[in-house]
């Protein structure tokens, strides 16, 4: 297991607070903190959300796994922009703008994992 997510790991099962991952934290960027506190705030969604961090083409980017039935996900790149949605959705395939997601991304790391859906 990767050091990086083994302190995810034991991160999330503590109870302190968001469950943002201890070794991403100094470098995290605002919008993403924004975006955690928000999910956290609102309902447990089912399945409960994730974000995860990849390399995918050549840069960091941020997928966020959709909260329910039909909804599709959205890729982020390190900014906080919309790339695209790779999966999810009426048909299950995103929004094709991104459809070589899986096939290449790389380096995932969990950076959050809602908590209260264990």
């Amino acid at each position: 297991m990767k050091p990086t997510l083994l302190v995810c790991l034991t991160s999330l099962l503590s109870l302190s607070g968001l469950g943002a991952c201890a070794a991403d934290r100094a470098t995290q960027a605002a919008w993403l903190d924004t975006m955690i506190a928000r999910f956290a705030s609102e309902p447990v969604a089912n399945p409960p959300r994730q974000i995860r961090r990849y390399r995918y083409r050549d840069q960091t980017v941020y997928y966020v796994a959709p909260s329910c039935c039909d909804q599709p996900s959205v890729l982020y790149d390190a900014k906080g922009s919309a790339i695209c949605a790779p999966d999810g959705g009426m048909t299950g395939r995103g929004d094709g703008r991104c459809t070589d997601f899986n096939a290449r991304r790389s380096e995932e790391t969990m950076i959050w994992s809602d908590p209260r859906g264990r």
